[in-house]
């Protein structure tokens, strides 16, 4: 494939990625964390970039041409490199929004072995399963859909449409970001987005107002209390964190 072929791979494997990641995480938080329907992630459009990146790096591991003479053998290190590759989008993933935004988008500090919160050995785990069951079983079909799309060049203008909406979505995100970052700076803490977002959502049913799937933090000027309250609830846990120079972190529920 030329240059131009690689780049509508990749973003059509980007596509497919972020979007199906989406449905991933909305399922998993309706039936084994928040036990209700919210819109995962920091985007507002049903996507994860985290997925996407993730989707196409597997794919361009997978194609490594490793001839180490013994095929189970070839099939362990592609698999422990795509587990690694994971690992780390995730963990930059998390250290620019950390840094950059004062948020975190996820938190493992409860788990064991976790570095900063952002990853952990039970989901590094996770993602090498997840590489293997790319390896084994969706790798062909994926191969199929992006020799499809190779086939049906005129599928790119609906790839085009995703990314126009997914860059105003990103500036719109943003935008929204910067208020929660300003608040966070304000108070020396780092603001839990998906407890933000749980918590907004149950203020919302108490008052009985609309409750926004897609549109969960439109509203963030009229629960400033819930952020203040987070400080307040962690300013013993901020003030051991000072003294070890770790960040601090704030969870938006009480």
């Amino acid at each position: 494939m030329g240059f131009i072929d690689v780049v509508l791979v990749v973003a059509f494997l980007f596509f497919v990625g972020s979007v199906f990641g989406w449905c991933l995480e909305v399922l998993f938080r309706r039936f084994f964390t928040a036990k209700k329907w919210i819109n995962p992630g920091f985007l507002t459009g049903p996507y994860l970039p985290l997925y996407g990146f993730g989707v196409a790096g597997l794919f361009g591991i997978s194609r490594i041409p490793l001839k180490t003479g013994y095929s189970w053998l070839d099939a362990v290190l592609i698999i422990a490199v795509m587990g690694v590759v994971m690992t780390l989008i995730e963990y930059i993933a998390g250290l620019i929004f950390i840094k950059g935004m004062k948020i975190k988008l996820w938190d493992y500090s409860n788990r064991w072995g976790n570095i900063q919160g952002i990853i952990c050995p039970l989901f590094s785990l996770f993602w090498l399963l997840v590489s293997a069951f790319f390896y084994f079983v969706i790798d062909e079909p994926v191969i199929e859909a992006v020799t499809w799309f190779v086939h049906h060049i005129e599928f790119a203008f609906v790839v085009g449409i995703f990314f126009g909406v997914f860059f105003v979505d990103l500036g719109h995100s943003l935008h929204l970001a910067t208020r929660v970052k300003k608040f966070a700076e304000e108070h020396g803490i780092v603001v839990q987005y998906e407890k933000l977002k749980e918590t907004l959502r149950e203020k919302r049913e108490e008052a009985r107002q609309k409750v926004g799937f897609v549109f969960p933090l439109e509203k963030l000027s009229e629960f400033k209390d819930e952020l203040a309250a987070a400080k307040e609830k962690f300013t013993a846990r901020m003030g051991k964190n000072r003294g070890t120079g770790s960040e601090k972190d704030a969870s938006a529920k009480k």
